[in-house]
Parts: structure tokens; C-alpha cells; sequence
């Protein structure tokens, strides 16, 4: 979150009304995202998530520059790498 200077509010709120829901890339997660910037540097907020029965779990929030394709949610290859990780864990 500070690498991209989101705040906890503004996750919370993409969570909650996201512009976009998609699968997510890591096993049973869900990719939620919001729109940003302006008309000449517009950019994606994503939020990644995954439900368990009691709890929800953010997992990665990034920012995407422009626009980003439909179905496949656009993860930075460091952000990947982070996944891998914290999904081994």
C-alpha cells in the first residue's frame, strides 16, 4: 500500500463498490478494481482477495497505468513475485 500510496479507506471502498470484479491469478481469489487519474494519465487501482469462511483476506493492492484488458487482471511481475511467496506461506 505505500509503494502506491493507497490508504486503508480507499482499499476498503474499492472492496465494496469495485467498477470491475474478475477472477484473480493466485487459486481462489478475486480481483476487484477501480478507475483513476485523469483523461490525459488514467490509471487502475486493483485490489486482490480471498474469502475463507470466518474472514476476508486482502492479499495485493496495485496500481495498473491505463487501461487495463478485460478478464485478465494486469499484475506487475514484482507484485507476481510477492504472491508467490506469501501464497507458499
Amino acid at each position: 500500500m505505500k509503494q502506491y500510496q493507497l490508504s486503508e479507506k480507499r482499499l476498503i471502498r474499492i472492496f465494496k463498490n469495485p467498477e470491475r470484479k474478475e477472477e484473480g491469478v493466485a487459486p481462489r481469489t478475486i480481483a476487484v478494481m477501480e478507475r483513476a487519474g485523469t483523461k490525459k494519465h488514467p490509471y487502475e487501482i486493483w485490489l486482490m482477495y480471498q474469502k475463507k469462511p470466518k474472514k476476508t483476506i486482502m492479499i495485493s493492492a496495485w496500481k495498473y497505468p491505463g487501461k487495463s484488458p478485460v478478464r485478465k487482471p494486469p499484475i506487475p511481475e514484482e507484485v507476481l513475485e510477492n504472491l508467490e511467496e506469501i501464497i507458499k506461506n
